[in-house]
């Protein structure tokens, strides 16, 4: 911990630990509310859903894109989302608040936009768009920013998951949102070209 210049306060170093803490706790704590409202969301046999659910091309629908990852549609699917959003999100986060905030934000609204643009006729819940969006950043970032750490850390992330690429085909499980899916690796891909090293210009 070091001194600022003005009235001596202490100024924290972001250091690697400081935002793994930060991680573990952002992450943890969004995975803990979405529990929560799974809970709540049962409680009322899932009426929420209907509300709060993206209903694709709709006026509504548009307002839905804000809500509808908060939801899903049982306790299971929640669980599902669970573990990969904390692992991926925690590591985005070790690049940084910034960083984390850009790779969501694109995720949620890629995975939201798509559904409302070509998905079906049924109500769209749950986070994975956001999973596939933290998931396709940690595996196009390092390309874009030249870090042979981070391609390292896409390959090992690609070994152990790139299963779960499948779930971007249409007609691969007929009960999953693969518009929501595609789209929201689409919004992690285009964060991370957004977040590139800008090359100096002669």
């Amino acid at each position: 911990m070091v001194l600022d210049a003005q009235g001596g306060r202490p100024q924290t170093r972001h250091t690697p630990a400081a935002r793994a803490q930060g991680g573990l706790l952002v992450t943890g704590l969004f995975v803990v509310l979405l529990f929560a409202i799974e809970f709540v969301n049962a409680a009322t046999f899932h009426a929420l859903n209907r509300t709060f659910g993206l209903r694709p091309r709709t006026a509504d629908g548009l307002l839905d894109i804000l809500s509808f990852p908060l939801f899903h549609a049982n306790l299971g699917h929640v669980v599902s989302n669970a573990l990969p959003l904390v692992i991926f999100g925690f590591l985005v986060f070790m690049s940084g608040l910034r960083v984390f905030v850009t790779a969501v934000a694109f995720s949620w609204l890629g995975s939201g936009l798509l559904v409302w643009l070509i998905g079906g006729w049924g109500i769209t819940v749950g986070a994975s768009g956001l999973v596939f969006g933290l998931f396709a950043f940690l595996l196009v970032r390092g390309f874009f920013n030249r870090n042979w750490w981070q391609i390292a850390l896409s390959v090992v992330l690609f070994l152990s998951y790139g299963g779960i690429l499948f779930g971007i085909l249409p007609g691969v499980a007929g009960f999953v949102s693969w518009q929501a899916h595609l789209g929201g690796a689409l919004g992690g891909v285009a964060a991370a070209v957004l977040l590139r090293p800008r090359l100096p210009q002669g």
